[in-house]
């Protein structure tokens, strides 16, 4: 059954095109058909995966076009990597769809925000199917649109619509990037198809550098460091956009894309060096982040871009099995914690997690299932997290990187301590404000707990070995960072964090304000940009507006001599021949006077002179 995988973007599609058409009559139905697209969607990617592991896998749909002879079909990708994503996108994003439901209610524009959903879906489930690089940057592409069109969805507010403009543009940077190293790749070696990355035969340095730029795009999509800065700001959009987009699936797509392309990173040892520690400082320097934040949604974020590097790391040491696998388990918990926080959100109506406190008895369906995702992020065996975080390290420490390994693990004890932090300041404790918090309806509530299940239980579809020190590394891990992160919020009464906030002021102060990343790219490439802009503008202005009144001018001056010249000296010729024939005709109309005698008397004068001048000239 795996000739149908072709299909599972079609429906997602089809409810795009529906509901951004006839949403204003569909109304609350849009989400209906939204839902149903992605369930179609779903169904046949898991018939998909059943005939996958009953041996399917790739084939070619039909010949799309061809460059320079090259041919170039339309075909799909059916392997283990594309199998296990498309269940966790249609999976995550059909519970996400469902919870947006009861988030999204009384929303104004509630038809197009299940448009764009839908829209994102078939992108990036296209993006997932591809089996060359044209293909998947179309998707590619189509994905980055959607995350513009929902962050900014909310676009009456400044924040939101300045937040989809700075993702959009930041992400454009990455994207450059891959558009490059596809072109490199297509005129050096004559091929865009990811099942020949393996044997290319062209050189190591190119080869490196065509790496290199795709990784780019990499960077750009999953938030790594140095274009991680739109990530957080993203959060300015719903909620469920945050756990679909930037949790479960749009971000992951740049861990997706090493993935695919793993056989040109492997053969190039140079270019999965960067991988790795682009992926280690991406890691550490968001958990540090996180563990000060005070924002829920932030906090996650940073969470997102934190686990993402962490698999970049994997990848780059050559844990293949590791990253992948974490880039599973990870959707499942990151999702439901977004959403667990959207839920709170809609209790509350604020993200300030040092104004909530005491919810887990008002909250008990959102209080646990929050729990159990924090639980699975923090590594807590059995749980999901656990698994792959295992694993993860197992490869980094077993490929002979003990520096890497180490910055593993301090952002794996960070991401237990910050994410109990955030557990222990919500649900625990006692209120510190004026909340009238309530549970969310069962339409948000399901969804929580069906990725609460997937959570618990994901780890389990990959058999993975566990070595001892490994469970005694991530028992330290767990016992660590929850137990600072109880001994902080619940023991010290915020006096103790306080306290330790007071020693370490101007750690704290860099770590508050994000190492500064923004602030340096304000100072080091926008204000430029915008003096420059300035500048042009000042130009423009001054000498380019000035030449085009100068020409104005001198072309009216021009114009008035050509009047002058037209009006006293072309038509005055004109005017004068036609004065002189009239005066002429004046004289000589005179003559012509219709009497007969006149006329003999006139041929008798000049008779008369003919004679005379004939006598005066003597001849």
């Amino acid at each position: 059954m795996v000739k149908y995988a072709h299909l599972i973007p079609l429906f997602p599609f089809i409810a795009f095109a529906i509901n951004i058409l006839f949403g204003r009559r569909l109304k609350k139905a849009s989400a209906v058909i939204s839902i149903t697209a992605s369930t179609i969607s779903l169904a046949i990617a898991a018939v998909t995966y059943a005939g996958f592991l009953k041996g399917g896998g790739s084939y070619a749909v039909g010949r799309w076009l061809s460059f320079g002879g090259i041919p170039l079909d339309f075909g799909v990708t059916v392997d283990g990597l594309s199998c296990m994503m498309l269940m966790v996108v249609t999976i995550v994003g059909t519970l996400i769809q469902v919870y947006s439901v009861g988030y999204m209610h009384d929303d104004k524009r509630f038809s197009r925000f299940f448009a764009y959903l839908s829209l994102f879906m078939g992108s990036m489930l296209g993006l997932l199917l591809s089996d060359n690089f044209v293909m998947l940057y179309i998707f590619w592409e189509g994905v980055g649109l959607c995350s513009y069109l929902l962050i900014s969805f909310w676009f009456e507010r400044p924040a939101a619509a300045k937040a989809g403009m700075k993702a959009f543009i930041t992400t454009r940077i990455g994207d450059t990037g891959l558009l490059i190293g596809i072109l490199l790749l297509f005129f050096s070696a004559k091929t865009l198809y990811f099942r020949d990355l393996g044997h290319l035969g062209i050189n190591d340095a190119l080869l490196t550098v065509i790496a290199l730029l795709i990784f780019c795009g990499a960077v750009g999509k999953s938030a790594q460091f140095p274009l991680h800065v739109w990530l957080p700001d993203a959060m300015e959009g719903p909620t469920p956009v945050s756990a679909l987009i930037h949790a479960a699936t749009m971000v992951a797509a740049g861990v997706y894309l090493v993935a695919r392309t793993y056989g040109l990173f492997i053969a190039h040892h140079g270019a999965l060096i960067w991988v790795a520690y682009i992926g280690a400082i991406t890691a550490l320097m968001a958990a540090t982040i996180a563990t000060v934040n005070n924002d829920i949604k932030r906090i996650l974020a940073y969470s997102t871009i934190s686990q993402l590097g962490l698999m970049m790391l994997a990848l780059g040491v050559g844990g293949y099995e590791g990253g992948t696998f974490h880039l599973m388990t990870h959707a499942f918990f990151k999702a439901l914690l977004f959403l667990c926080a959207g839920s709170v959100i809609h209790a509350v109506h604020t993200q300030d997690i040092f104004k909530m406190g005491g919810l887990l008895g008002k909250m008990k369906v959102t209080g646990w299932t929050f729990i159990i995702g924090s639980l699975a992020i923090a590594g807590v065996p059995p749980l999901s997290g656990f698994w792959s975080k295992d694993e993860m390290l197992s490869e980094i420490l077993r490929e002979g990187h003990p520096f890497l390994f180490a910055i593993a693990v301090i952002t794996s004890l960070l991401t237990a301590f910050y994410m109990f932090r955030l557990i222990f300041v919500v649900l625990f404790g006692k209120p510190r404000s004026e909340l009238h918090a309530h549970e969310s309806p069962a339409v948000m509530t399901i969804p929580l707990a069906v990725l609460a299940v997937f959570s618990v239980f994901a780890g389990f579809f990959k058999p993975v070995k566990v070595e001892y020190f490994m469970l005694g590394v991530s028992m330290f891990i767990v016992i660590g960072g929850i137990g600072t992160a109880y001994v902080f919020y619940i023991l010290g009464n915020k006096v103790l964090p306080a306290s330790v906030r007071s020693k370490f002021s101007f750690l704290y102060k860099i770590i508050l304000n994000k190492y500064y990343i923004d602030e340096i790219y304000e100072a080091a490439l926008i204000r430029p940009c915008m003096s420059l802009a300035k500048f042009a503008a000042s130009f423009d202005l001054r000498f380019v507006d000035g030449a085009v009144n100068l020409t104005a001018y001198l072309s009216m001056i021009a114009g008035r001599i050509q009047s002058w010249f037209d009006k006293y000296i072309v038509d005055g010729a004109v005017n004068m021949v036609a004065n002189i024939t009239w005066l002429c005709s004046a004289v000589f109309r005179r003559l012509q006077t219709g009497f007969i005698q006149n006329y003999i008397l006139i041929a008798f004068l000049g008779l008369a002179i003919m004679i005379l001048i004939k006598l005066i000239g003597g001849y």
